[in-house]
């Protein structure tokens, strides 16, 4: 495929690679993307149609990213991970459509061979945010400025995080979860939950977020179960599997059964526990 170069198209316009660009003859350009001014592509990197890459970023190794995507100044993709253990291996970044990455995102690959960091479609990156090895953030998430993903961690849809915070290696934060800035993030944060503090604390149910994203529309929703629910769950002086196996005894719904499953996996060996409630 030819790649066009034209001195004169203005910043994130047109179908173009900046002259003062790098992008090695191996790697991969769709239609309608654009590399700005000081950006480096590798050889091992796909860039789908319509994406746009900003001065000075770099993408780099096993990199494949979708369609319509922004990446603004500074960002670096694909790099080694932050890991000691990694020996070199061809590990891999995969990256949707429609994210924003803004300024001085870094998004590492995984650590050993066959594993992958996974970035799904519709997420604000705010900046400075740091993306670790193998992480998985699903769809129409925010991370605001200088949030820290350690390694290893899961993000569900529609998860909002504020800013200035760190994620603890192996935590997973549920759907339409909404955790507080500068809170401390040690533990799994179920979906539908505030949680915010410092050590982290569930507050309640993310009230605001649930009416925001439309399931109070959904006639199969019930947010007054969803609260029994909840306060089953983290109300009690039990801990907290024994209060999971008396909800699930209980009336659920779908989102009362996804949080009851979450916290069921939660609690098993492979990950850190969920984060504690302050009514406790």
């Amino acid at each position: 495929m030819e790649i066009k170069t034209t001195k004169n198209d203005p910043f994130f316009k047109g179908t173009n690679v900046h002259p003062n660009a790098h992008v090695d003859p191996s790697a991969e350009l769709h239609d309608g993307v654009s590399v700005a001014s000081g950006a480096i592509v590798g050889p091992k990197v796909i860039i789908e149609s319509g994406t746009k890459i900003g001065p000075n970023a770099i993408i780099e190794g096993k990199t494949k990213i979708g369609k319509n995507n922004n990446v603004f100044p500074n960002v670096f993709i694909g790099l080694e991970p932050q890991d000691l253990k990694y020996q070199g291996a061809s590990t891999e970044v995969i990256i949707g459509d429609n994210n924003t990455f803004r300024e001085c995102v870094t998004i590492n690959k995984a650590t050993y061979e066959g594993e992958k960091t996974i970035i799904g479609n519709n997420n604000l990156l705010m900046a400075y945010t740091h993306i670790g090895h193998n992480c998985e953030l699903a769809n129409g998430i925010v991370l605001s400025n200088g949030v820290q993903v350690a390694g290893h961690v899961k993000i569900e849809d529609k998860a909002i995080i504020g800013g200035c915070l760190g994620i603890h290696q192996f935590v997973h934060i549920g759907y339409l979860a909404m955790i507080g800035g500068m809170t401390r993030v040690d533990r799994d944060v179920p979906p539908f939950c505030l949680a915010e503090g410092h050590p982290g604390r569930l507050r309640g149910l993310n009230r605001v977020g649930i009416k925001r994203s439309g399931l109070m529309e959904n006639k199969e929703f019930d947010l007054k179960l969803l609260q029994n629910t909840w306060n089953l769950l983290f109300k009690s002086n039990d801990v907290i599997s024994i209060s999971l196996e008396a909800a699930m005894k209980e009336k659920l719904d779908t989102s009362s059964t996804k949080l009851c499953n979450f916290l069921k996996d939660s609690i098993s060996k492979k990950r850190r526990g969920p984060m504690p409630s302050i009514n406790l």
